[in-house]
């Protein structure tokens, strides 16, 4: 009988037209039809992918061996409940790094030289009416400091170094082997940085991590790129800070509760918002999608997971 897989969210187009050829694949449904689906269904699912999933669902599903996450990220999955069923869990690392570095630069560029703003300048035809548009700030010979140095952190750090950046990071430990400043202290890092760069993991432990203080020691001159979850940080604080002006400016591409994203926020010049668009390229997107799938036909054929993280 073919193995069944149950695709708990929309993924990647690569393993949404590639995992058919291997298995039987279920979507899972929403509203009133899911209890009764799981009801009829759950019992012989053995596989599953999306961007998460919790407690309740896995309980629902008393063959599920493997839960391959769709991306590196894997914050939305129960880990201590698939540890506790022996349930292996994957995610898709490294084929997305320099996707997400290169948004994190653009992010940057477009923020500290308001490339959005002189945009709008441009259209709305104030260059013919008003004159040039005011100046703006350089990157060159300016610090900036890597909250996670991780994979995608330390991409981020050589694409800065060659933009002739300096850098500097703080982390869980520091990194010997690495040839930038650590700092053990956030706060202590954000006073001495123009640009903070968020890319650290989500989850509780990272929660709130650039808090109200944090905020408040980057200054008024200081920048904002935040590339991996809403929740780092404390996002009533941030806004507050921008709009008061004791914060330079921010360019975002992940918020609290997306796709929700504070309205207060729609007005400012020193603002640069997109909508979690991170690896959202082609080529990283098929990569990813080729990952779940390699990690699921792996597990089923006896062979070492790629990528497993639990």
């Amino acid at each position: 009988m073919p193995i069944e897989i149950l695709s708990t969210h929309k993924i990647h187009k690569s393993a949404e037209e590639a995992m058919p050829k291997y298995f039987t694949v279920h979507r899972l449904p929403d509203g009133k039809e899911r209890a009764a689906f799981l009801k009829e269904v759950g019992p012989r699912i053995r596989g599953a992918t999306g961007w998460g999933i919790d407690k309740g669902l896995i309980d629902a599903l008393p063959a599920l061996e493997i839960y391959a996450n769709a991306g590196v990220g894997y914050d939305g999955v129960d880990i201590p409940a698939c540890k506790e069923r022996g349930i292996k869990v994957t995610n898709t690392p490294d084929v997305l790094n320099d996707a997400m570095a290169e948004i994190t630069l653009g992010l940057m560029i477009a923020l500290s030289r308001k490339i959005v703003a002189a945009d709008r300048y441009v259209r709305d035809g104030r260059w013919k009416k008003d004159g040039n548009y005011s100046h703006t700030t350089e990157l060159t010979g300016r610090t900036v400091g890597i909250l996670g140095l991780g994979r995608i952190g330390k991409e981020i750090a050589a694409r800065c170094a060659a933009m002739k950046m300096r850098v500097v990071y703080h982390g869980r430990s520091e990194q010997s082997h690495q040839p930038y400043v650590y700092y053990k202290s956030l706060i202590e890092m954000a006073k001495d940085v123009d640009v903070l760069v968020v890319v650290a993991p989500g989850g509780a432990e990272t929660r709130g991590i650039v808090s109200r203080d944090v905020i408040a020691a980057l200054g008024r001159d200081g920048m904002l790129v935040n590339v991996a979850r809403g929740t780092l940080v404390d996002e009533a604080a941030l806004v507050e800070a921008l709009v008061s002006g004791k914060l330079g400016g921010a360019a975002l591409d992940v918020f609290e509760d997306e796709p929700k994203v504070p309205e207060a926020l729609f007005k400012l010049d020193n603002v640069v918002l997109s909508p979690h668009q991170g690896s959202a390229t082609i080529k990283t997107r098929d990569a990813m999608g080729d990952l779940v799938v390699a990690n699921l036909r792996a597990h089923f054929d006896g062979k070492p997971l790629l990528t497993p993280v639990a």
